[in-house]
């Protein structure tokens, strides 16, 4: 286990993750069921994918080097275009991403149903996600496999369970569109490390 590439992984998924839908479907279906049921379908959910991302990062490995920096290199810049020009609009579309994930939470009374209802609402809005995309890509560069899946799956835990116990208060104090902007600058900062590399 290399903790630095932990500590990579889980900062660079945490900023990508906190502005994104994941943040405001977990706040929305904490509302409507219990908190820890929430938490623990959405963290299941993360689990299945961040595994599955993970596992695709490590097939990449089999590719020449020069391939992988590059595929990463388009990744990190993607990552940052599509965050800095989802800024703007981001508190704009954030009424409307609630109204969507409220649409989707039917009444449940139980705990077990409430953790399968958020289970299958994230686990369905989630597939192509950047930080699936960012996940292959760090696998791909840093050949960690179980490194990347901690740092990576430990930021999903984190940013679920700051929308699950957090999510109005730091919606109130934090604005979704600085945090794509922070997001965006972090890909560029991986981008030019990479193409430091590809270059050196």
């Amino acid at each position: 286990m290399d903790f630095l590439v932990v500590a990579i992984a889980f900062g660079t998924i945490f900023v990508v993750e906190l502005p994104d839908k994941t943040f405001i479907a977990a706040l929305v279906l904490s509302t409507r069921y219990k908190p820890f049921a929430v938490w623990v379908g959405v963290g299941t959910a993360f689990l299945v994918q961040t595994l599955i991302a993970v596992a695709a990062g490590g097939l990449a490995t089999l590719l020449p080097r020069t391939v992988i920096q590059t595929i990463s290199l388009a990744i990190f810049v993607i990552g940052a275009v599509v965050l800095f020009r989802a800024a703007p609009k981001a508190d704009a579309e954030e009424a409307s991403q609630e109204q969507e994930y409220a649409a989707k939470a039917t009444a449940v009374n139980s705990s077990w149903r409430a953790t399968l209802t958020s289970f299958l609402v994230l686990f369905a809005a989630e597939w192509g996600d950047l930080s699936q995309l960012l996940t292959i890509s760090l696998v791909a560069k840093y050949h960690e496999p179980l490194s990347v899946f901690a740092g990576a799956w430990g930021a999903l835990l984190a940013v679920s369970g700051l929308a699950v116990l957090l999510g109005r208060w730091l919606l109130a104090r934090l604005r979704l569109s600085v945090i794509h902007y922070i997001g965006s600058a972090v890909c560029v900062v991986l981008a030019l490390v990479t193409a430091y590399e590809l270059i050196a």
